[in-house]
């Protein structure tokens, strides 16, 4: 498993770097991904006054989540400590904390979590969707984004990105099935950013095609049995 805490420093410019190939720069998948979260969100009518942030890293996702969901009670856990360090210094409108100091108690609406499970070894990932599992009240709701190991860009970006080298990625039908097996009500799948910059005229076309296994990273939206 990756020790996260050698970049929290610098995990910006390493990531910046990887996604170069795409045209794009990080905030630019960020906040497409919290505005597809969003309008799932909005179709099933579900309110959130509440958000853990799972594997919040450095928190400028999780400060995002807060501006652009509306709630201001938003949560950032996180194994690195120095991550969490460096999330509390950026992010003073978003609380912060360790993994190790965060006890779950079944009263948050959304849980959200990019990117994480792939530094997972996957003998863990079973206890690691537990913790949500439990942080989340009954009906609430879990977005789980990941990498796309189907897709030959997806992997060519995680060559290219230090933290990445020790990944073990998952695929949507893994993902679905370890949601299912902590409990979890699988809600539907969908896949996001097809296309790179260069070819942006069609991006108008992906909601259209998100059914279809092509985009660089999968969402998994389940819900904790009510």
């Amino acid at each position: 498993m990756t020790d996260f805490d050698r970049y929290a420093s610098g995990y910006d410019a390493a990531l910046a770097h990887a996604l170069t190939v795409s045209g794009e720069s990080k905030d630019y998948f960020a906040r497409g991904r919290i505005t597809y979260l969003k309008d799932c969100l909005s179709r099933l009518h579900f309110p959130v006054r509440s958000v853990l942030d799972f594997g919040c890293g450095v928190g400028s996702g999780s400060s995002l989540l807060a501006d652009m969901l509306g709630t201001p009670d938003v949560l950032g856990v996180d194994v690195s400590a120095r991550s969490i360090e460096e999330a509390r210094r950026s992010n003073a409108s978003v609380r912060f904390q360790t993994l190790d100091r965060y006890t779950p108690t079944a009263e948050i609406d959304l849980a959200f979590c990019n990117g994480v499970f792939h530094h997972i070894p996957p003998h863990e990932r079973l206890d690691a969707v537990g913790v949500v599992f439990r942080a989340l009240r009954p009906g609430g709701l879990f977005a789980l984004w990941e990498n796309n190991p189907w897709n030959p860009g997806t992997r060519y970006v995680m060559a290219q990105c230090e933290f990445d080298r020790d990944a073990v990625m998952l695929s949507a039908p893994q993902a679905r099935q370890l949601l299912r097996d902590a409990k979890f009500e699988i809600v539907h799948t969908n896949f996001l950013f097809i296309f790179p910059r260069r070819l942006g005229l069609l991006r108008g076309c992906e909601r259209r095609l998100s059914r279809w296994p092509i985009g660089a990273q999968y969402q998994v939206l389940c819900q904790k049995p009510r």
